[in-house]
This record gives C-alpha cells, structure tokens and sequence, in this order.
C-alpha cells in the first residue's frame, strides 16, 4: 500500500501548528490566569477539569471504533455501513450525554463533600463544575463528527477549527480578566467555544459525505460491531485516566489545591511534549487501519517502525531541552517561587513519558489492526498500580510521591512489554526494532545535548529573552542534523523490517501469536 506523502504532511504539518498555537497561547495565558486568580482558584480550575475529565469513561470507546471503521469502510467504500455506523454512533453518545447530564446534577450537589474545598469558593465550586459538566454532556454527541474526520484523515479540518477556538478563547479570556471577570467568566468561555467547534465539524462531515440522519438507520449489527471492538478500547480509556488523570483528585484529597497548582506547572510541561508527538501519532490509526483491511502487512511494518522513529525524533530533543533548561523554562514561564518544587516533579514525570511518547505508534497500530486486546489489561494493570503507589506516596513524600507512583508503573509497562508485543506481533526482531527506531534518532540529540551543556556553563537564563536565544540555538543545532538526515534520506530509511517473512514457520508463528490476542 503507497501512502499519500502530501496528505500525510498536510495533516502532520497543520496538527504541529495547531499544537504551536495551543502551545505558545498556554504559555502566555497560563501564568495570567494563574497569577489573576491565584493559586487556591487556580488550583479549583485544575480540579474541576480533573473532575469532569472523568466523563470522557462514558465515551466507552465508541469513538475509536468511529475512526477505525471509518477508515475501514472508506478504504473498501462500504457506503452504507458507514452511514450506518454514524447514526448507531450519534444514538449512543446522545444516550451517554442524558447519563452525564443526570451525573453532574448529583455532583454539583455534594460538591463540598467530596473535597476539601475552602468556604469562599464553594458557591463557585457548584457553577464550575456545572458549567463544564454540561459542556462535556453536549459534547458527545457532537463529537462524533470529529472522529469521523479523523477516519477520512481529514485532520487538517479539525486543525483549522480548533486553531481558530484557541485563538478566540485566548482572546476574550484576556478581555474579561482585564475588565474584572473571575473564574466563572473563564470557564463560561473554555466551555463553550468546544460546543461551537462540534457544529463547524459536523458541517464539514455534511460536505464530504452524504449521511442520512434518523432513527431508521440505527443498527443493532453496527452497535454489537462498535461495542465489540470499543469495548476493549474502553479498558484503556479507564487505565488512561488512572494513568494520568488522577494526580490532582490524589492531590487534591490528601493536600491542598494550592499543591495541584505546583505539581500541574511541572507536569504541564511533560503535557506539551506529550501533545506534540500525539498530533503526529494521531494519523497512524486510520493508516494502520486501512493498511489492516487491505492485508498489507509491509506497510503495518512500516507504520510501526518508521512511526516510532518519527517520535523519537520529536521527543528525544525535547527530553534534552527539558532536563538541561527545565528550571530556566519554568522561572521565564511562571516565576521563580515555583522551580524548586516543580522541577523535580517534571523531571521524575519526563523520563518515563519519553519512553512512552518514542513508542506512540505502538498503540496506535494495534488499535488500526484491532488487536489492542493484550495491551488494554496491561495498561489497566499499570493505570491501577500507579494510583495504589500515588495513594501511598502521597502522604510521606507530598506532590514528588505522586510523581513517582505515576513514573514506576509506566517506564515497567514501556520497556517490559509493548516493544516485545509489537515485535512478535508483526513478526520484526527485537534487537532490529530498537535498532532502526531509535538509534539514529539517539545520535542526532547527541549534537543538541552538547550545545546546551556547553551553554549552560556560559550563563543560565533567568528571563524570557535569554532563554529564547538558547533554545533558537539548540534548535539550530538540531534542525541542522534533522535537515541532513531528510536531505540524504536517512530519516526514513530503516531497510528490510521483514526479512524472514518468506520463511513460512516464522509466518505461521506470527499468525498464530496475532490469532492469540
């Protein structure tokens, strides 16, 4: 299967300038709020948000199975069951929305007993979480149609849509805090440019594909095929929360808000990093997917291995500028009262989730193939382990004990087991595997690592200006590597992945491990 080099750098190339965008507006619009509302409001922010993050279960996976089937059934243009699949999907998430509604209703009302939640600040508290509980509500079933865009690789549409609701929102947030607006007033405008998004997405669905909306076409034999397949991704969706999303409720209940706001400045940081290689890894599904419903196990090689690399090329830089000028990047950002505590959290945070972001066309690969089933009760397990260590770290060692509950189970997860899973899987030998993925990609942050050593024994930077100059410099020295390996054609170039595969006891075995899990 050939893959279409423009679409794929048109949809790369908008989601890392969407991701700029988000990047460089949360670096300047996050110390404004923070410092306009201070640490407790802030840290009520981050809670609620962590809160309601936890309605995205209720997504029970349906919109994975969107993205695969979509893509599935655009590769083989099975028209009508693809309209099918739409309308069982939208049915289902209107009848999740309903739940959710009902759920933060409850919540709302028992709000105070459920955190520590200071007295001046839990009238707020109830129209916050409110407010955002009804935001994701309506959100489901408007996200549909994001997801199928996804499906059609039509990312580029869905970048120029939330490039233009981040600027707007940057913007009248700004507005109301300058004209005395609080944190309801932030959270009113966060809330409602997503729901404005949902409807620019659903007009751009209508215009690449002809969808009939209705009842008549729900269909029990797309829902039994969306649950079959989106429960499993659900599991993961669970141990993605537990993985990541609980550090603030763990905080929040055993601390203080004001401590989630100096662990959220370290781990903010990882979270940028993590949302740059997820805008590349993010197309990987519908191309493993169709390359799946094709039978084209080269290219799944492909996709695994020179997808892996392509992260690595974007986290392994980034790691190195994070550990050299960490403290530096968090002074320039937020202040300097805030590096002592925060660093280290960043620091014990990064290292783990660089093994996980340099292998991130990992999971997206077995998504595409559907054979994520092994891979979702590993993660359950490590997503469980990581909150029973956060739980019990929390209280001797405060915010650094979460850090590590969170790092253990996830480096044990990366390096135990998704590589070997893959390998046999897709029948590539190990060794090959880390060979050509993350070698190259090793010996060109080499050249960067060196650069900002170098400089730091010249002067550290204390202000934004200075920091600027350091990190245009490494990023000379590093681009200039990165061009070289494009120009002669070494960035891509990971030679023969399967090189048995002629060898029919070596193509049995892998049938046989696929057929397992």
């Amino acid at each position: 299967m050939k893959f279409n080099k423009g679409q794929i750098l048109k949809n790369v190339g908008s989601s890392w300038f969407s991701l700029g965008v988000n990047v460089v507006v949360g670096i300047f619009l996050s110390p404004f709020i923070l410092h306009r509302l201070g640490d407790d409001a802030f840290g009520l922010w981050i809670l609620i948000f962590s809160v309601t993050g936890y309605y995205g279960l209720f997504d029970l996976g349906i919109r994975s199975s969107i993205v695969r089937y979509v893509a599935k059934y655009s590769a083989t243009d099975e028209h009508e069951e693809l309209n099918r699949l739409v309308n069982t999907a939208m049915f289902s998430y209107s009848g999740i929305g309903i739940v959710a509604m009902l759920i933060t209703l409850i919540a709302t009302y028992f709000v105070d007993s459920i955190f520590r939640i200071p007295a001046e600040f839990l009238v707020t508290a109830r129209w916050l979480l409110f407010m955002v509980g009804i935001s994701v509500s309506l959100g489901f079933p408007l996200g549909v149609f994001s997801g199928i865009l996804e499906g059609l690789q039509r990312f580029y549409l869905l970048n120029f849509v939330n490039v233009s609701s981040t600027l707007l929102r940057a913007v009248l947030i700004v507005f109301a805090l300058r004209h005395g607006g609080g944190l309801l007033t932030v959270a009113f405008i966060t809330v409602s440019l997503p729901l404005l998004n949902g409807f620019v997405n659903a007009a751009a669905v209508f215009r690449h594909l002809r969808l009939r909306l209705g009842l008549q076409h729900v269909s029990r034999e797309s829902l039994r095929r969306i649950a079959s397949y989106s429960g499993t991704t659900f599991l993961i969706i669970v141990a993605g929360r537990l993985r990541f999303k609980t550090d603030a409720l763990v905080i929040g209940t055993f601390m203080s808000a004001a401590a989630i706001t100096y662990f959220t400045i370290g781990s903010r940081l990882v979270d940028y990093a993590s949302e740059l290689v997820s805008s590349l890894a993010q197309i990987f599904v519908p191309m493993s997917s169709q390359s799946h419903a094709t039978g084209d196990l080269d290219a799944l090689r492909k996709i695994f291995v020179v997808g892996n690399r392509a992260c690595a090329f974007i986290i392994f830089p980034i790691t190195a500028v994070l550990t050299v000028l960490g403290k530096s990047v968090i002074e320039a950002w937020v202040g300097p009262k805030y590096v002592a505590t925060s660093y280290p959290v960043m620091l014990v945070l990064l290292y783990p989730m660089t093994l996980m972001l340099a292998q991130s066309a990992s999971g997206r690969t077995l998504w595409g193939m559907a054979k994520h089933r092994t891979w979702a009760w590993v993660v359950l397990a490590e997503g469980a382990s990581n909150l029973i260590l956060s739980v019990i770290l929390v209280r001797p060692y405060g915010i650094m004990g979460d850090a590590i509950g969170t790092a253990i189970p996830l480096a044990c997860s990366m390096i135990l087991f998704l590589p070997r899973h893959l390998c046999r899987l897709l029948g590539i030998n190990l060794r090959t595997y880390l060979y050509r993925a993350f070698v190259f990609p090793l010996a060109l942050s080499a050249p960067l690592v060196a650069a900002l050593l170098l400089m730091q024994r010249w002067f550290v930077p204390h202000r934004l200006g200075p920091l600027l100059i350091q990190l245009l410099i490494a990023g000379l020295v590093y681009g200039t590597g990165l061009a070289w390996a494009f120009w002669t054609h070494r960035a891509w170039d990971v030679g023969q992945l399967g090189a048995n595969q002629e060898d029919e006891v070596t193509l049995a075995l892998v049938e046989t491990y696929q057929e397992k899990v």
